[in-house]
């Protein structure tokens, strides 16, 4: 995450902007931006989504260690915020909610100081985020390694697996045989089942329309742990790619996700965030899938983040807590039904 942070409040610091606002899932991002304000001497207000504020409270301490407020969202400092706590008082939030409060601080700022940034989804955080697979590629090389079989990543918004898998993509594109796989939750299926529509990036429909794979801007995901997965869109370069059939997105269940975390953490040491679980848990399918084909594949997947903040989840894993959701079809059909009013994009 600070790959873009810093470049973000760096740049908005030569601008002569005094203060960042943003959003945050399970809070890395927004922990990366205030570790970035701190550094270039800015102002920083983080809308923690309330599902995560709630389980991950030693985030919201780290962001507020580097000089961030943070706040659980929906809030009621702003209308966004308001209005859908007197519609859904007892809603967990999600990122589209979180991210319509930041936009309108910004936004509504009278002084005209405060600028909005985002961690994920748009073009230039792809681009900021592509220093991860170029950097694999040189460790690669270093590793004696000539050929990629697979790439994977975990993906919520796509900054993540468009940083580790975009160079690779490249290569595909140039007639390299790669397997490219960003992996989802099953209770947040918006590469694997939410069609390819335009739609707004938050709630609240304060971001212009994006060309990308999404569950509806009023979809609130379940409260599962891998918060930083519960995104109702995917950044449109990642969602073009989909369509272009340069990538083959899978979605694996919670249970799964934490069983695989754990192998990890028995034979490699680390104990992994819930959303780089996802990556695992595919990494492992890949392998047993080699190994019975009695194939030798290069596979690398990104271990994106430690889950040292996360271990609550762990423990609701350990004793029988955890359970798996699988999001019903009749609530993704009832959520895209706004896209009947929407342009439909098209591949040219």
């Amino acid at each position: 995450k600070p790959n873009t942070a810093i470049p973000q409040a760096w740049y908005n610091k030569q601008f002569g902007i005094k203060r960042l606002t943003t959003e945050t899932g399970a809070g890395q991002w927004g922990s990366a931006l205030a570790f970035a304000c701190a550094l270039v001497g800015l102002e920083c207000k983080v809308y923690m989504v309330r599902i995560s504020f709630d389980q991950k409270p030693f985030r919201r301490l780290m962001m507020e260690t580097w000089g961030a407020k943070c706040i659980p969202s929906p809030s009621t400092e702003t209308n966004a915020g308001r209005k859908i706590l007197e519609e859904m008082p007892d809603t967990p939030g999600s990122l589209g909610i979180a991210i319509s409060e930041a936009v309108e601080a910004a936004v509504t700022d009278p002084t005209g100081q405060t600028r909005y940034s985002l961690g994920s989804v748009l073009n230039h955080v792809m681009l900021h985020q592509t220093i991860i697979g170029q950097e694999a590629k040189k460790q690669l090389e270093m590793a004696g390694e000539k050929k990629v079989d697979v790439v994977i990543g975990c993906a919520g918004g796509g900054s993540n697996f468009a940083g580790l898998s975009f160079p690779f993509v490249l290569d595909k594109i140039n007639g390299a045989d790669i397997k490219i796989i960003p992996v989802e939750p099953t209770s947040c299926p918006t590469m694997t089942r939410a069609p390819f529509a335009y739609d707004h990036g938050d709630t609240a429909r304060m971001t212009p329309l994006l060309a990308m794979h999404s569950l509806g801007h009023n979809f609130i995901p379940p409260p599962i742990h891998a918060g930083g997965l519960r995104y109702h869109g995917m950044a449109p370069l990642v969602s073009h790619a989909i369509e272009l059939g340069l990538l083959e997105p899978r979605a694996i269940d919670q249970l799964d996700c934490y069983d695989a975390a754990v192998k990890f953490a028995r034979t490699e040491g680390f104990i992994s965030a819930p959303e780089t679980s996802h990556a695992i848990a595919a990494t492992i399918q890949e392998a047993l899938k080699a190994k019975e084909e009695g194939k030798e594949k290069v596979i690398i997947f990104n271990w994106s983040g430690h889950g040292l903040m996360d271990l609550r989840g762990y423990e609701l894993y350990f004793s029988g807590k955890l359970q798996n959701y699988s999001l019903p079809q009749d609530e993704i059909d009832k959520a895209v039904e706004i896209f009947k009013n929407y342009p439909k994009p098209v591949i040219v």
